[in-house]
């Protein structure tokens, strides 16, 4: 059986799968984002490991594993959004640009309807969700943390909205734009690629989802390439977002400072826990959209 074009995307589908898709992910996959956030506050002078597994262990060992879930609401619910509006977005964009005879959206249109979604994501939904998620965490490195309570309730998510205000919770609102961009553009750009490129070699129609051992692989793969491209924005914005911001005057400060001061490494601190959230991200995410959009389809 030949490929067959692909039919037109329904936001509103999108938007649910996506949506469903990404609260499942983030409640598996938390403890790898709350140790590659710790890590990429750890000052380069600290004494202790940057082992993420280390960390992870040695949290849940002498703070309770509950402790590793700091921020871990805001994260879902801001996770949950995030990934419905990037599908309604990155699927709309997609179904204008992709060629009308045979539906196939070729590479630079793919990462040009991911950059569109990522931008789109960020401004509605990740910048005020990891921002709070960011000052929840690093506030619990203080030997007297400013919110009480276990940094998971309502009440904590409301003291920081009331701190912060409008203007704190959008602090870092470029690098974060500009790393969901990114992430978007070369997660969907890539994950769209390689399914066709699958499709194609299976014989399966292009409006047919491929099987779920499949999908979880090409989307863990696509996690894979995004981590390492899209690492230093990321790291940028974690140091920009968290409660020591004021010491860098803007986005290129930031990669200034951290360039000179802590070598060029340092932007991929982190990188081994995101890893681990990204691959399993990219594989649960991608197969549960598949599936919900081929259910409610």
């Amino acid at each position: 059986m030949s490929a067959t074009k692909s039919k037109t995307v329904d936001p509103t589908i999108s938007f649910i799968a996506g949506a469903v898709a990404g609260g499942v992910e983030a409640s598996i996959t938390y403890p790898f984002e709350f140790a590659k956030t710790r890590l990429q506050l750890l000052d380069r002078s600290a004494k202790t490991s940057r082992n993420p597994l280390v960390l992870i262990y040695k949290t849940a060992r002498y703070q309770g594993i509950s402790h590793m879930y700091v921020g871990c609401p805001a994260f879902i619910v801001g996770n949950t959004a995030k990934a419905g509006i990037r599908f309604l977005g990155f699927d709309t964009i997609k179904n204008l640009l992709k060629d009308k005879k045979t539906g196939e959206l070729t590479t630079a249109r793919g990462i040009l309807a991911g950059f569109c979604a990522g931008v789109l994501e960020s401004v509605t939904a990740v910048t005020p969700f990891e921002g709070i998620k960011t000052v929840l965490i690093d506030d619990k490195r203080a030997a007297v943390p400013k919110y009480s309570g276990n940094g998971r309730g309502i009440r904590n998510y409301l003291d920081v909205c009331k701190d912060q205000g409008f203007k704190g919770l959008y602090r870092g609102v470029l690098p974060v734009t500009i790393r969901q961009a990114a992430n978007s553009a070369v997660r969907l750009g890539c994950y769209n690629k390689i399914k066709t490129l699958v499709q194609k070699l299976t014989h399966t129609p292009l409006d047919k989802p491929l099987t779920s051992a499949m999908t979880f692989l090409v989307g863990a793969f696509s996690g894979l390439v995004t981590v390492y491209t899209t690492m230093p924005i990321d790291t940028v914005k974690t140091r920009i977002q968290s409660l020591d911001s004021t010491k860098y005057k803007s986005t290129l400060d930031c990669f200034v400072r951290v360039y000179k001061d802590e070598g060029l490494r340092t932007f991929w601190k982190g990188a081994t826990p995101r890893l681990g959230r990204l691959l399993l991200s990219g594989g649960i995410v991608f197969t549960i959209y598949e599936k919900v959009m081929f259910i409610l389809a």
